[in-house]
């Protein structure tokens, strides 16, 4: 009985942190906050329901086999975030009057502010 209400709290906490993400994604207006956002709510939504799927599951192959999907997914939502905001970055030309940013890439030598 504990199991299974453990379970079923972490992967409603987790389904919320998603939810709550979704709408943050539509709530914010720059392409950098809402990549922020959907990155936090993914990651932590991701963790809350793969452990209540662990939790569910027990200690069996299925539950190690959720936890190198979760590192997996962690690794490559890391990646694709990062390579995201480098397109925005380098493909923007208004991004300096939404937000501060510095230029790493070498090719604006300035700091825009």
């Amino acid at each position: 009985m504990f199991q299974v209400i453990t379970a079923g709290a972490l992967t409603l906490a987790g389904l919320f942190v998603l939810a709550v993400g979704v709408v943050g994604v539509f709530r914010f207006s720059t392409t950098l906050n809402r990549l922020h956002v959907a990155l936090r709510c993914d990651a932590l939504g991701a963790l809350l329901v793969m452990m209540g799927l662990m939790v569910w599951s027990g200690l069996t192959l299925r539950s190690l086999s959720l936890l190198l999907t979760l590192v997996v997914l962690w690794l490559c939502n890391a990646v694709a975030g990062h390579l995201i905001a480098r397109a925005e970055v380098a493909t923007n030309p208004n991004l300096n009057q939404v937000c501060d940013y510095v230029d790493l890439t070498g090719e604006n030598d300035n700091v825009n502010g």
